[in-house]
C-alpha cells in the first residue's frame, strides 16, 4: 500500500480525493487533511495567506503519522500566487517540515503538461481576471505557451464547489481554442473527477484538472505508476518526467 498526503484547503471539493482513490483501482491510498483557509478569497493577500508556511506546517504531521510516502499542497491559487521563485520556496519549506517529497497543484500542472509533451495549452480558470492571468504568468515561466486564458469571476472557493457538470463543461468549451494541445482547469475546489473521460472527447483533446493532477504529482514524487483511463490520458502515459 502507497499513501499520498494532500494538504487541502478548506471544504469544497474533497470528495473528489475519495472517487479518484476508487478511480485508480490500485493499492494506493489518499490522505487528505484540511487546511485553515482564512479569508476564502480568490485574492491575491488572502491566497498569500492561505499558502503561508505555518498554515500548511499545521497539517503536516498528521499526514506523516499516517504514513505518506509524499505530499502535495493540494491548491494551484495558493501556490502560483506566489511567483515561479515563490513558488519554488514554499515547496522547499514544506518538504523540509514534512520529511518527505513534497509539491503544489500549480507544479503538478507543469509537470502534466510536459508528461502529455504538449507546448500550447488554453486555460479555463474559475477565478477572477487578475488571478487568472497569474496563472497563466506561471506557466509562461515554465515555459509554456498558454493559447487563451477564460476567468469567471469566481471569488470564494465555497462557490466553485457548488457548480456541476453543466458549468464545468461550459467552462471547458469556452476556454478552449483551436491551437490548443490540452485544456487546462486550474482550480481544486472544482468537482472534475467524475467528468475526465468524457471532457476529452467534446473536446477532442487532453484535459487537465486540479485534483487529477494534484493525485498525479503525488504518485510521481513517490515514484508510483498507475494506468487508470477513467483518469484521462495524463494516466495511460508511462510518466517521462522523473521526481
Amino acid at each position: 500500500m502507497t499513501a499520498l498526503g494532500f494538504l487541502y484547503p478548506g471544504h469544497s471539493a474533497e470528495d473528489d480525493y475519495p472517487r479518484i482513490e476508487q478511480l485508480l483501482g490500485s493499492d494506493v491510498r489518499l490522505d487528505l487533511v484540511h487546511t485553515d483557509i482564512g479569508e476564502d478569497a480568490h485574492r491575491v493577500d488572502a491566497l498569500l495567506e492561505m499558502g503561508s508556511a505555518d498554515r500548511l506546517a499545521a497539517g503536516v504531521e498528521q499526514l506523516r503519522m499516517g504514513g505518506a510516502e509524499s505530499v502535495v499542497w493540494a491548491c494551484t491559487s495558493g501556490s502560483f500566487v506566489h511567483g515561479w521563485e515563490g513558488a519554488h520556496e514554499q515547496v522547499r519549506a514544506l518538504a523540509h517540515t514534512a520529511g518527505m517529497p513534497a509539491s503544489s497543484t500549480s507544479f503538478a500542472f507543469v509537470h502534466a503538461v510536459r508528461e502529455l509533451g504538449v507546448s500550447r495549452v488554453a486555460v479555463g480558470a474559475t477565478y477572477p481576471d487578475d488571478v487568472a492571468d497569474l496563472f497563466a504568468q506561471f506557466l509562461r515561466a515554465a515555459g509554456v505557451e498558454v493559447a487563451g486564458v477564460r476567468g469567471s469571476g469566481i471569488i470564494t472557493a465555497a462557490e466553485v464547489g457548488t457548480w456541476g457538470e453543466d458549468e464545468v463543461f461550459a467552462l471547458a468549451r469556452e476556454a478552449d481554442t483551436p491551437d490548443a494541445e490540452a485544456v487546462l482547469l486550474p482550480d481544486t475546489a472544482l468537482h472534475t473527477a467524475a467528468h475526465i473521460p468524457a471532457l476529452e472527447k467534446d473536446l477532442g483533446k487532453p484535459v487537465l484538472t486540479a485534483n487529477q493532477v494534484t493525485v498525479w504529482e503525488a504518485l510521481r514524487l513517490a515514484d508510483r505508476r498507475v494506468n487508470a483511463p477513467s483518469m484521462g490520458a495524463l494516466f495511460t502515459r508511462e510518466p517521462i518526467v522523473q521526481a
